[in-house]
């Protein structure tokens, strides 16, 4: 037997994955067990969990990954505060110290996380291997996917020095050929609008994301005209006086402001029409960035097929487009496309390209070895009833699935929202049926229910539909029965499905002497399933199946025959700032502290109303002990 353990630290969203014999036995974040939203530090509970669920300790393993390297990493800072020098001095001065006593001794670091969950005393001591940041990508982007050879292509906010690579996968083995190198960054590019507009980089891009139908790209030009000279093979350099990220503390420079009208949209302040606007035009841009650099990767690799990470490869919308209108026949995005799926890709990295041990692919895309990205903590039946019961909860304990899954139904169907907890937990960002909370996607209100009375987020963030893999060509313009069981490509809505809408912007409403803009669109009926179709009619599809998904097929096909609908409403069993939920502790103290009507742990179902204690939740205190993304 031969296991290995693969790291991601010290940055944003630490994780950990252990592999054995070539099959990923578990990942998962940090942040899940800390309840710090992407969590940097030393991931020990995600690594205790692993080790856990595999029976082995520390001194068990054969070897230690981690994700980058960072001497290299180390290397790019130094160079970057020396050209820019004196300019960068506060910058300089607070990155110093944890380089200087954490980040440069990360053997020693990983010993001693190592050294404190082991029972016996004793700890790891064998070989420490370090890949590059986009290398543990690529192996996160091709090892898992269904294909024996594929290209390769990485893009997010800056490793060592590479901000994008592309090459290929053969086999079990990955090769890099081309780097784009920092400054120059699709990734920091993105997040210089994300800090631009409000949001926190690294963590509110998907907000810009979101944002950017209600917008349009005026801006466009003016970007692509002043910001960046792209090239036709999707490489660019950035003219960098506009931006301050080498060496400031902040996103963008004067320069910029003065483009683009005006100092940065402070935090939760009001959205105008600019910041819609900018939305949607740093997003046609970063579409068509991917769009050149995947159809420059064809050229030179000729591959039918091909495989992304990076941060950048969860933007859902540009990947939908790259496989509607790009060159590959076929495409897989690694689930945990950032940081933390880098811990899974230098542990891969280790199996199959250091050991040459082999890789046996089904050759089938349903059939990729993420598992369904369901690789995290489960807690059975037994658990979940010893909790519930210590706390003196009201549920009903259903003997069958079938039985669950037509209660279950049921409520939906009277627009009850649902906490959804079942099986093993999911690994990335995206909740798939497992850490859920879930609707009826026929709803006209559902979207602002759950965006200002369930999740206590901003009103225009979208909702994604979960639709039963054989029936998501009857409702999207995707082929029929295609996969995208990690809610990563966006997808419109069938014209049959859809509600017209007048030129005005009006829906259902014959004419309107008032043209409908900006977030007064979010009060158009515009399809079947309004709750999930953004204002641009698109959405970010979950295909459901039954060999990967169990329980939670059979309620979309309970549902579906109640209604006729097989689409619901799925996000992430969270608020707002908060970790998506991983205990039936947290499960239900979210679901107490929210306006969930119903929560639905293993085969037990427990009603808001029903609660003993309904009413005496703090719900400020509990949404104060997060930040706000």
């Amino acid at each position: 037997m031969t296991a290995i353990l693969g790291i991601s630290a010290f940055y944003h969203d630490s994780a950990a994955a252990l592999v054995v014999d070539g099959r990923i036995v578990a990942a998962a974040q940090e942040e899940r067990f800390t309840r710090n939203k992407h969590d940097h530090e030393f991931p020990v509970h995600a690594i205790q969990y692993c080790l856990e669920e595999a029976g082995l300790e520390p001194k068990d393993l054969d070897y230690v990954g981690f994700y980058d390297k960072p001497f290299l990493k180390f290397e790019r800072l130094l160079e970057t505060y020396l050209a820019y020098a004196p300019v960068g001095f506060r910058s300089f001065l607070k990155a110093m110290p944890l380089w200087l006593h954490q980040k440069l001794h990360l053997p020693r670091e990983m010993r001693k996380g190592l050294r404190s969950l082991s029972p016996s005393g004793e700890s790891y001591a064998k070989r420490y291997v370090f890949t590059e940041h986009h290398e543990s990508h690529a192996a996160s982007a091709f090892f898992p996917s269904p294909f024996d050879e594929a290209a390769i292509l990485t893009l997010d906010g800056v490793g060592e020095w590479a901000t994008a690579s592309f090459g290929y996968g053969r086999g079990n083995r990955i090769t890099l050929t081309h780097e784009l190198h920092f400054p120059h960054s699709l990734g920091l590019l993105y997040s210089a609008f994300t800090y631009f507009c409000g949001f926190r980089v690294n963590s509110g891009e998907y907000k810009l994301m979101g944002l950017a139908p209600y917008g349009q790209p005026r801006y466009t030009d003016l970007i692509l005209d002043k910001l960046l000279d792209l090239k036709e093979d999707g490489s660019f350099r950035l003219d960098m006086a506009y931006f301050n990220y080498c060496q400031g503390l902040t996103m963008t420079s004067e320069k910029f402001h003065r483009l683009f009208g005006g100092p940065p949209r402070q935090p939760e302040g009001p959205l105008t029409e600019r910041e819609m606007d900018l939305a949607a035009s740093i997003q046609k841009v970063t579409e068509e960035v991917m769009l050149r650099a995947a159809r420059h990767l064809h050229e030179q690799t000729g591959m039918k097929n091909l495989v992304m990470a990076g941060g950048v490869a969860l933007n859902c919308v540009g990947n939908g487009r790259i496989l509607r209108e790009g060159p590959f026949d076929d495409l897989w995005i690694q689930p945990a496309a950032g940081d933390a799926g880098g811990a899974l890709g230098v542990a891969l990295f280790i199996w199959h390209q250091l050991l040459d041990q082999e890789r046996t692919v089904p050759g089938h895309v349903y059939q990729d070895l993420q598992q369904g990205s369901l690789l995290g903590p489960t807690f059975g039946p037994e658990a979940v009833q010893s909790f519930l019961d210590g706390i003196g909860a009201r549920y009903r304990d259903f003997a069958s699935d079938e039985a669950l899954s037509e209660a279950v139904a049921d409520l939906m169907v009277d627009e009850k929202v649902i906490g959804w907890m079942q099986g093993r937990m999911e690994f990335g960002p995206r909740a798939l049926g497992s850490r859920s909370i879930l609707g009826d996607a026929r709803s006209r209100a559902m979207q602002s229910v759950m965006n200002l009375k369930i999740k206590f987020r901003e009103s225009f963030r979208p909702f994604a539909p979960a639709v039963l893999r054989e029936r998501v060509a009857d409702y999207f313009e995707m082929e029929p029965g295609q996969d995208s069981p990690y809610m990563l490509l966006v997808a419109p809505v069938q014209e049959s499905r859809r509600v017209p809408v007048d030129g005005n912007g009006a829906a259902n409403r014959g004419t309107s002497e008032t043209p409908v803009s900006g977030l007064d669109l979010l009060k158009q009926h515009r399809s079947e399933v309004p709750a999930i179709t953004h204002v641009d009619y698109s959405a970010r599809v979950q295909t459901v199946d039954a060999e990967r998904h169990g329980r939670y097929y059979q309620l979309i096909k309970a549902f579906e025959r109640k209604t006729g609908c097989p689409v619901i409403i799925n996000t992430s069993f969270n608020v707002r700032g908060e970790p998506i939920v991983r205990s039936p502790e947290e499960a239900y103290r979210c679901f107490m502290a929210t306006n969930m009507d119903v929560l639905v742990m293993d085969r037990f179902v427990l009603i808001k109303d029903e609660q003993p204690d309904a009413r005496e939740i703090d719900r400020d205190a509990y949404l104060a002990q997060f930040a706000l993304d």
